[in-house]
């Protein structure tokens, strides 16, 4: 393994920072809505998510968009995976691309929720964080698809097809695959003695971080829920085209 100074490579992180928060700013919603000659901030509930695709196109649409969504947050993950996995951080045994890896994640989903190019009024990140852990924890193991497979449908799916709290469910997910993660991380680190390492620190906090934003995000909808005026999401009637209520 090759040792990495970040007070020699100090500019990679601003680099990924800045080239993750404009990817984050591109919103597939604003460009699928368009070549239907719609914009999507006037049409539902005026949020630029998969949520509201599926309700105004349809579910295949939706899945379309969800699907650029996770791309989004996943591929600049997986690419910094790929170009710093035979590093660790100076002095210690953390690699460096467990920390770049939810790093520029963070700087999608910044981008996702307040991008410059549309005014600060961007989606609520929850299909490019869902999209994030896919791919980090893919790239941890490839059969951690299979949990993230499972949060997406027993978690998601099944919690809002039960209880038709379309924000909840989904916020539970991006919630159950980062603890997901951060045990993988504890473990890990806890063998080779580096758990209090300030970049094992550092590596939580960017999971807590990520959390954060997805339920900041979506505030008003747990403000609705909580005062029980919140719109119900139903997936028997999206999936047969019908329109939901629930932003996502």
């Amino acid at each position: 393994m090759t040792e990495l100074s970040v007070s020699q490579s100090w500019y990679w992180f601003v680099l990924m920072a800045v080239v993750c928060y404009f990817i984050g700013c591109f919103n597939f919603a604003v460009l699928i809505a368009k070549t239907k000659h719609k914009d999507v901030h006037k049409i539902g509930s005026g949020n630029p998510g998969t949520m509201n695709m599926t309700r105004e196109f349809g579910l295949v649409v939706g899945l379309v968009n969800f699907l650029c969504d996770a791309c989004k947050g996943g591929v600049p993950a997986l690419i910094s995976f790929f170009i710093f996995r035979g590093y660790v951080f100076e002095g210690t045994l953390v690699s460096v691309s467990d920390f770049t890896r939810y790093f520029c994640g963070l700087f999608v989903i910044i981008g996702h929720i307040w991008p410059v190019t549309m005014k600060f009024r961007g989606g609520k990140g929850i299909a490019s964080s869902l999209g994030l852990f896919w791919f980090c924890l893919s790239c941890e193991d490839p059969w951690n698809i299979l949990i993230v497979l499972a949060v997406l449908l027993f978690v998601v799916v099944g919690y809002i097809a039960f209880t038709e709290w379309g924000s909840m469910g989904s916020l539970l997910g991006v919630s159950g695959l980062s603890v997901w993660q951060g045990l993988v991380f504890f473990f890990r680190y806890s063998a080779n003695g580096m758990l209090l390492s300030g970049w094992v620190i550092a590596i939580f906090m960017l999971l807590l971080a990520l959390n954060f934003l997805t339920w900041f995000a979506h505030r008003k909808n747990l403000v609705r829920l909580f005062a029980g005026e919140e719109h119900r999401t139903s997936v028997k009637k999206l999936s047969h085209g019908k329109r939901g209520t629930q932003n996502m």
